[in-house]
Parts: structure tokens; sequence; C-alpha cells
């Protein structure tokens, strides 16, 4: 393949993320060359270096590759670089240390073709050959990472992080993509899945690769990113189910013992459970507030596409003014509560049982009016959150000029 000029604009880039891949890189190159040449697809290759020492570079640019270096470290700072670089209107991205057969993309180019926004590989339907990838990611990591996946965000992906994918370049571009590190696969798929884009899988072999040393994948610390990604990105299974949960079984909790009508041990653990109950409530408001509050956070910093219609006619509901006069009828209703507690404790006869009932009405009391306090609190936070902004409505207004002021 000839050298081309900078404004050559192909159809086709196939991108190869190398850092220190100096001993299979060369080999991957001329594989894509072979299936650009075969196919008769006008494409290049790109390989985005990622500070190789081995002399990578050279290899890659002997092979035919055109070679341009990532700013920063990382395997997403790399891609999104060649992204950026990519000269075609479609792009394929693959590992550069040999697992994957780059003279076999004609279904990946075939669906972009046919109006997929992204084409995801599948290892597992195409097979993996036997050392190609450690069975604890086969067996454990890749399918509760991609079942996790599927379940928070509704996708049709079976294989969350196979490395070899296509994608419009416009589309990919279009989702603002943001991690640096091997979390991009998983922000990848998410956010063209929230973004309503058409995803297609394929079937891809996986081989074993060529390097003579361990890879750059480190099983759990990359592996506890890409889990941190899916819950950041999902405020509904990392706050919202969780809170609604923890305040279900709180507030049931709280009012049997509460009222009496469970004593469990004859009413020796009641006061404990009591207060346990309580804590539950508590916590669980906090969570389901903290959704609310990372959702609309999420959205004005266009982390994550807007919500669906419903969710937004529900979330416009919780204003400034609604949350304060909840907040309000609940630490009253605190207060009187507590005065009650207060009035049975003077009242009370020490020897008596009504100690234990003045425990129950003032442990109920003070949770209501902290939920209260939480409720004003998460009002104003997100009342904040919504202020509107001037950018939003002059999209294309420039920035005023800076002027010197002289101060005499």
């Amino acid at each position: 393949m000839s050298a081309r000029p900078d404004d050559f604009e192909p159809e086709l880039t196939i991108l190869m993320p190398c850092l220190n891949e100096a001993r299979t890189v060369g080999g991957c190159v001329a594989e894509a060359i072979d299936f650009i040449e075969r196919s008769g697809v006008d494409g290049e290759v790109l390989v985005v270096d990622n500070g190789s020492i081995d002399g990578s570079k050279d290899a890659a640019q002997a092979a035919g590759a055109r070679v341009v270096t990532a700013p920063a470290r990382g395997y997403g700072a790399s891609l999104m670089t060649g992204i950026h670089a990519a000269h075609g209107r479609f792009v394929i991205m693959g590992d550069a240390d040999g697992s994957y057969d780059f003279e076999s993309l004609d279904q990946f180019v075939e669906q972009l073709r046919a109006g997929a926004d992204m084409v995801v590989g599948n290892r597992f339907a195409g097979g993996i050959q036997p050392g190609a990838m450690p069975k604890l990611h086969r067996y454990l990591g890749n399918p509760v990472l991609s079942f996790t996946g599927r379940l928070f965000f509704r996708s049709q992906v079976a294989d969350f992080h196979c490395g070899l994918r296509g994608f419009r370049r416009d589309s990919a571009l279009s989702l603002d993509l943001r991690t640096t590190g091997m979390e991009f696969a998983s922000e990848l798929i998410v956010k063209a899945t929230l973004s309503g884009q058409r995803l297609v899988e394929v079937p891809t072999s996986l081989r074993r690769d060529g390097r003579d040393r361990p890879p750059h994948l480190r099983s759990w610390h990359d592996g506890w990113r890409h889990l941190r990604f899916l819950l950041l990105y999902s405020p509904r299974w990392l706050f919202l189910y969780p809170g609604i949960a923890c305040t279900m079984v709180g507030v049931v909790g709280a009012l049997l013992l509460g009222s009496a009508v469970w004593t469990p041990g004859q009413g020796r653990f009641s006061e404990g459970l009591l207060v346990a109950c309580s804590g539950l409530i508590v916590a669980g408001v906090q969570a389901a507030l903290f959704a609310i509050l990372a959702r609309e956070f999420a959205a004005s910093q266009r982390l994550l596409p807007p919500a669906r219609r419903r969710v937004r006619r529900l979330t416009s509901r919780f204003t400034l003014e609604g949350g304060l006069s909840a907040a309000v009828v609940l630490i009253v209703t605190s207060l009187v509560l507590l005065t009650v507690s207060l009035t049975i404790s003077w009242h009370s006869n020490p020897k008596a049982l009504a100690p234990s009932a003045a425990f129950r009405v003032g442990a109920l009391a003070v949770t209501i009016g902290v939920v209260g306090i939480q409720v004003a609190l998460g009002s104003w936070f997100l009342s904040l959150l919504r202020l509107p902004r001037l950018d939003a409505a002059f999209p294309e207004r420039e920035p005023a000029p800076r002027q010197d002021v002289v101060r005499g």
C-alpha cells in the first residue's frame, strides 16, 4: 500500500493501539493491508503509539501503517487519539498483539455499510483458541461484567470487552467519550446504547497473542475499573434501587417495632432493632436522593444522554418549593412526636415499661426529623444543579474577549 496524502479520505481506517508490540504489530499491519487489498475497500491502517520503547513505531511504519503518538497514556487515550486522527468514515479497532485476525473483517464492513453505528465482535460465538483467554476472564470476569452491562443498560451486546469492533467515526465522536483506561471498552458500548445507536454483534475468533511478556491488562485492577464505570453510569443501580430497598425494610421494621406489634425476644431486642431500622431509613432516603442528584448532575455535565421522557416528567416534580414543603411537614411531625416522647418520660413511673414506649416514639421522631433535613438539603442541592446556563440558551455565543483593566 503506497503512501497517502494528508487529505486522503478513505472509507475505512483500521486502528491499532500499540504499547511495546514490536514483536507483533508488523504482522497485524500486514494482515490489515492484505484485507484492504483483497476486499477492494478504500482504506488505511493507523497505529497509535502509546509510549513504546521497543521499536514498535518503526516496525509499524515499515509494514505500511501511518503512525501517530498518543499524548496521554492509557488504552482509552490511545483509541481516542486514533479516532480523531482517522481519515476513514468507518473505523475498525483491534489490538496489535496478534490476538485478532485482521484479514477477516468482511462482516464488520458489511454491517457498517448496512447502517450499523457500531459492530462488536463476539469471541464466545466465533471461537476462542486454547490459551487465548485466561480462565478467570473467560468464566468469571467477562460473563459477570457483560451481564452487568446488559442488566444496567438494557444492551444486547453479549461480549462487552471484545477488543475488535467497528463504528462510524462520526457516531463515536458524538458520544463525548472520556475514559482513558481499559474501561473505555465499556464506555463505548454503554454510551452508544444510551444514545440509541444501532449496535450489531458478529462472531469473531480470538487467537493466542504473540507477546513474550505479560499482557497490559491487569485482571482485578482493570476488572474493578470496568465495574466502577458501569456503576457510576447507572445511578439507578448504584443509588436508587438499594435506597428503595433499604427504606422499605426500615419503614416496615420501624412501624412494627415502634407500635409494639412485633416484640422480638419478649421486647429485649426491640430497641436495638428499632435503631437499626431507623438507620436503614436514613441511609435509604439518602441513597435515593443521591440517585436524583447524580442523574441531574450527569445530565448537566453531558456525562449521560437525557433521561427518558417518563423519567424527566417524574423528576421534574421534585422542585425546591415542593421539597421544602415536605421537609417542613416531616420536621413538624418529628417535633410533635418528640414532645410526646418527652411527655411520656416525664409522667412515667421509672419502674414501669413506659420508658420503652417513650424510646420508641423518640426514635421515630428523630428518624423523621433527620429525613426531613435530608429532603430540605437535597432540594436545595437539586435546585443548584438546575440553575439555567447562558451557554445552553446561546450555544453559538463566543466568549467575550478579555479586557485588561488599567488601575490608576
